[in-house]
């Protein structure tokens, strides 16, 4: 049986230390934000959490949207789920072509009726006096 005496990294990935080390947070704070689902983490066969280096420019959009907003780390979980999915609808939408105004509102737009003349002697809007 023979050991390896190096251990193999993959370089994409970070333990929850390193990654810590490398976004300036404390490492219980990055574990807490891999709790709350702020952050993807992958375990090893061993029970070890390794978080791909991706997950640094995350980091640093929950930090800018934390001292932004006055909410906290689990609240930023629904402010981040929204904001990606208002760039997906206006995503979707500059991909839809372009359609005339009147095809856009259902293909049964709306044409206002001009208004009918007063017949004479209408003194609906007479002042009574």
């Amino acid at each position: 049986m023979t050991f390896s005496l190096v251990r193999i990294t993959r370089p994409d990935l970070m333990d929850p230390d390193a990654f810590a080390r490398a976004c300036g947070l404390h490492p219980d704070l990055v574990r807490r934000l891999v709790t709350l689902g702020l952050l993807e983490a992958a375990v090893d066969a061993s029970g070890r959490m390794w978080l791909p280096r991706s997950q640094l420019a995350v980091v640093g959009r929950i930090q800018r949207l934390r001292a932004a907003l006055p909410v906290n780390y689990a609240a930023l979980g629904l402010v981040i789920d929204l904001l990606d999915r208002i760039a997906e609808l206006e995503a979707a939408l500059r991909r839809r072509p372009a359609e005339p105004p009147d095809a856009a509102a259902g293909r049964t737009a709306h044409r206002p009726q001009p208004l009918a003349p007063r017949p004479p002697g209408d003194d609906a809007y007479r002042t009574w006096g």
